[in-house]
């Protein structure tokens, strides 16, 4: 977590000097942007709605014990006022992708989404692929078969020469450490999302 942030929640804002207070907007510019760019994919957009969300994130300031306490509430602030400027602003809803990372086409046709949960699962896919970048490269391999080219594990199997037993072991601890990441930036277990 950048140390400006940190400073954000810990001192009154008001009486900070100009140049902290812009070095601290700029940090959680950038900190903010590629999560809410992934969604709504609109530069301009953007950046209202990182400038509302700082607002809120400077007028309400609750004490933290830990980083990835202070971590997870910049992410629901910036999740929910990208929700309220979604629900407020009509034509940015047909330009949020309901795709999801690690679902199949056949999941992904449900009737109706809330924009509340379309959200979530965009900054939830954007944490995956991080964190598919810090799995081990044989886990990373198994879940782009799987999920990103939909090989059954039989085809796993056979294209890197190991029993369908060994793959289907290989993805379950590839979820799990991933569950585990999600649980430790999020701070929820939630057993009915497919990972």
């Amino acid at each position: 977590m950048p140390n400006m942030i940190r400073l954000l929640v810990s001192t009154d804002y008001n009486d900070l000097s100009r140049d902290l207070q812009e070095e601290i907007y700029y940090e959680y510019y950038d900190y903010a942007y590629g999560m809410i760019m992934y969604i709504v994919k609109n530069h301009s957009v953007v950046e209202d709605i990182i400038q509302d969300a700082f607002i809120k994130i400077v007028k309400s300031k609750p004490v933290f014990e830990n980083e990835a306490k202070l971590k997870a509430w910049l992410k629901v602030v910036t999740r929910n006022t990208t929700i309220n400027y979604l629900r407020k602003n009509k034509k940015y809803r047909n330009q949020v992708d309901v795709e999801g990372v690690f679902m199949y086409k056949e999941e992904i046709a449900q009737p109706t989404v809330s924009i509340e949960n379309t959200v979530e699962t965009k900054f939830m896919e954007e944490s995956i692929i991080q964190y598919l970048r810090e799995l081990k490269p044989e886990y990373r391999v198994l879940v782009e078969y799987r999920w990103r080219k939909g090989l059954s594990y039989r085809e796993i199997a056979d294209l890197l020469e190991v029993t369908e037993d060994a793959v289907k072991q290989r993805l379950y601890r590839a979820r799990e450490s991933i569950k585990k990441m999600l649980f430790k930036e999020w701070g929820v277990k939630d057993e009915k999302r497919k990972i």
